[in-house]
């Protein structure tokens, strides 16, 4: 398969890819810590709305009266209450957008009279409060609906419903509210005996409607509070007419007291002196509510539903404005997705801060709606006498907050795009120089071989002092060349010292044969003879020592290793050397302890019989050679000295090498091929060791080292056992 044909990743791109994910990392934390800190600064401001509230209910502490006081209150008499409204009422008879005011509706009247007599004896009046104005919605039970004939003055004579109120002059006013059809009501302020209007004219500041329904009828109507007076209290009343021939009242049911007084029910708002106490209370961002025990709305200061910031338009926007109305666009989808987790059930947890707070356990929630933004309420209970007669809630945005979260996302993601561009930009210049310094290295690795595969260097220059791991990789590659200009060169040099090696044996056997065919003496066939077979067994271990350093790295992979002495080894090894080369004197020096490494005893004998054979053939007769053993804390040296020639000093470097040799030419010489220093260093590399060769100081000689791994568990121990 063609290298072009493998496709995959540049090195860039993968730099690239890890980079960026790294970089998700940096906001993905920051985004994080901001959290926590978000959720220490709402902790702080729930707290702090929490010691504001404790603080209000300590002013409502004990204050029973202010719960308790009303304008006017009769003992047996109603006491109604006007809800407070989110939105406006729309007057068209129907209950659709009382929104939950609608539980509070109060019954009066019987319910067990029987329906069919057509008298009314029951009814449903709810109240609102907006704005200044109460809204009332009366859900009748009538069986026979009479409406008002507009030719009789007389506005008795039909079904109608009846109001009375102190009004400003704080004298009892009396108001009818009476319907000719379904639909639109007219209201007109009555006399004493409530038959006729006074002025004659409509009170337009109280519009109803009148819808009809299946076993009855309702009416809806407002009242401003103005027109209440100071008091801020009505009574109503239903009155049911069912004959249209007499028209005549067949019941009143009404909000009266149980004693049939002439009075009227009182609709409860607001307490004034609990308003008075809160209204300096109230700061910005912030509703204050004091809230009864019965869940009823008494004072309501401030509003904590953010002001809209209207944003001009920029004449001219430079672009980092631009940018910043880009990300906010951006933001806003992300801004909805971090508060989804606080959009659920707010009215449920809002009724639940307020109900722990009337059992008498301050508590707090943050709230969100997307109409109303974020908030925060708090609710701390008012207590008199160890009972819980209200609660003061506070209400709060945390509009601050949320700018300070958008303000620093933003930032977030301006130093992360920031630092993308950056990293971005200083990956690529990175990746285009690495990837510049690999192809250099790529194409000089390339030229060092001549497309007819020779090798055209030894060594790379590019990289190679570089210390990274693109220096390590040309430094191998260089290494590797060299091993290989080496190994080229023993190809190379191979045919001619082949040559030269066998050409003498076969010029003594070619001659020895020539002589031997033209001789008749015995005995001179017999010297020709033993020439020629002399040449016969040179030229078999040329051939025997090409095989053996040639199949000699396989066999040592298949060596077993064992703790060997080598001290014992050597010592053997020199006794058996003194028997069989009598005209040499053999000498150990060095330690006297025993000296352990793991190696094969066979391979180290064999390595000293090509160390001890080059010895003796470089030192003359009656010479001494040396053979000693060394230590230090983690290696043992194997060392050979003996005297005579010396070598040179380009060669000391190569020395071992295959085919490489300092002998002179020499026909009796059977190592001149050059191999037995090369199996030396075979050997000890593959135990692990190293070799390697010096002139004496006197000129007179050579010592060959052989570093090997020492054993240090046993020959520690053997040690000690001395």
């Amino acid at each position: 398969m063609s290298s072009n044909s493998i496709k995959g990743p540049r090195l860039g791109t993968k730099l690239l890819i890890l980079m960026s994910f790294a970089l998700v990392v940096i906001p993905w934390f920051s985004y994080l810590y901001l959290n926590e800190m978000e959720d220490f600064l709402v902790d702080s401001q729930a707290s702090a709305q929490m010691l504001t509230a404790e603080g209000i209910s300590t002013l409502l502490n004990g204050r029973s009266d202010l719960f308790n006081e009303l304008p006017l209150s009769p003992e047996g008499y109603e006491q109604l209450y006007a809800h407070p409204l989110k939105n406006p009422i729309r007057i068209d008879g129907k209950n659709s957008d009382w929104e939950n005011v609608l539980e509070y509706n109060v019954g009066f009247g019987k319910l067990e009279v029987p329906a069919e007599t057509g008298s009314v004896n029951h009814f449903y009046l709810v109240l609102g409060e907006h704005n200044d104005q109460v809204y009332a919605l009366v859900q009748v039970r009538d069986n026979n609906l009479v409406f008002r004939d507009r030719k009789i003055l007389r506005l008795d004579l039909a079904d109608h419903v009846r109001v009375t109120f102190m009004g400003q002059d704080e004298t009892v006013h009396k108001l009818v509210i009476t319907m000719a059809e379904p639909g639109v009501t007219t209201a007109y302020l009555m006399d004493d005996d409530w038959r006729y209007a006074i002025q004659g004219e409509p009170e337009n500041r109280v519009p109803g409607f009148m819808s009809q329904s299946e076993g009855g009828y309702a009416i809806e109507f407002r009242i401003p509070l103005s027109l209440l007076g100071s008091t801020k209290h009505f009574g109503l009343a239903v009155v049911d007419v069912d004959n249209k021939e007499t028209r005549a009242i067949e019941s009143v049911t009404g909000t009266l007291p149980s004693t049939g007084r002439e009075a009227f029910g009182l609709v409860l708002l607001k307490s004034p002196e609990v308003l008075r106490i809160i209204e300096g209370l109230g700061y910005s961002g912030a509703n204050i509510q004091v809230i009864d025990a019965q869940r009823r709305v008494r004072a309501e200061v401030g509003s904590y539903q953010s002001a809209q910031i209207q944003s001009e338009p920029l004449a001219e926007q430079d672009w980092a404005a631009t940018w910043r109305s880009t990300l906010g666009r951006i933001m806003d989808p992300l801004y909805d997705v971090i508060d989804i987790s606080l959009r659920d059930d707010r009215d449920r947890l809002e009724d639940k801060v307020i109900i722990n707070s009337l059992a008498g356990k301050p508590s707090y929630q943050r709230l969100f709606s997307k109409e109303e933004g974020e908030m925060i309420i708090a609710a701390h209970p008012i207590i008199n006498q160890n009972r819980v007669i209200g609660t003061v809630v506070l209400k709060q945005n945390t509009r601050r907050i949320l700018q300070l979260r958008r303000d620093a996302l933003q930032r977030i993601i301006n130093f992360s795009v920031l630092a993308l561009v950056i990293f971005v930009t200083l990956i690529f210049v990175f990746s285009a120089r690495l990837a510049g310094r690999i192809r250099r290295l790529g194409a000089e690795t390339t030229d060092a071989i001549d497309k007819y595969g020779r090798l055209k260097t030894n060594q790379l220059t590019a990289e190679t002092k570089s210390g990274d791991e693109i220096g390590d990789l040309a430094r191998t590659i260089s290494g590797m060349l060299a091993k290989l200009h080496q190994h080229t060169q023993f190809l190379e040099n191979m045919p001619r010292t082949l040559r030269h090696e066998i050409n003498n044996p076969l010029n003594t056997l070619s001659t020895s044969l020539q002589n031997l065919e033209n001789e008749t003496s015995a005995v001179a066939r017999k010297k020709y003879l033993d020439s020629a077979r002399r040449g016969v067994i040179r030229i078999g271990m040329i051939v025997q020592n090409l095989a053996d350093a040639a199949s000699l790295e396989d066999a040592l992979e298949a060596e077993e290793f064992e703790v060997v002495n080598l001290y014992d080894l050597v010592q053997n090894y020199l006794a058996n050397c003194r028997t069989a080369h009598p005209h040499h004197n053999f000498e150990y020096r060095g330690t006297e302890q025993p000296v352990h490494s793991l190696a094969s005893d066979y391979r180290i004998e064999q390595l000293l019989d090509k160390l001890v054979d080059n010895a003796i053939d470089f030192s003359g007769a009656g010479s001494t050679i040396t053979v000693g053993l060394a230590t230090d804390a983690d290696n043992l040296t194997l060392f050979v000295t003996n005297s005579g020639i010396v070598i040179p000093d380009d060669l000391l470097e190569n020395i071992f090498d295959s085919m490489v040799s300092v002998r002179a030419s020499n026909p009796d010489n059977r190592l001149h091929f050059g191999m037995g220093l090369y199996v030396v260093r075979v050997i000890a590399e593959h135990h692990g060791g190293s070799v390697s060769a010096a002139n004496l100081l006197n000129g007179n000689g050579v010592t060959i080292r052989v570093k090997l791994p020492l054993h240090k568990a046993i020959s520690n121990l053997a040690v000690a056992s001395q």
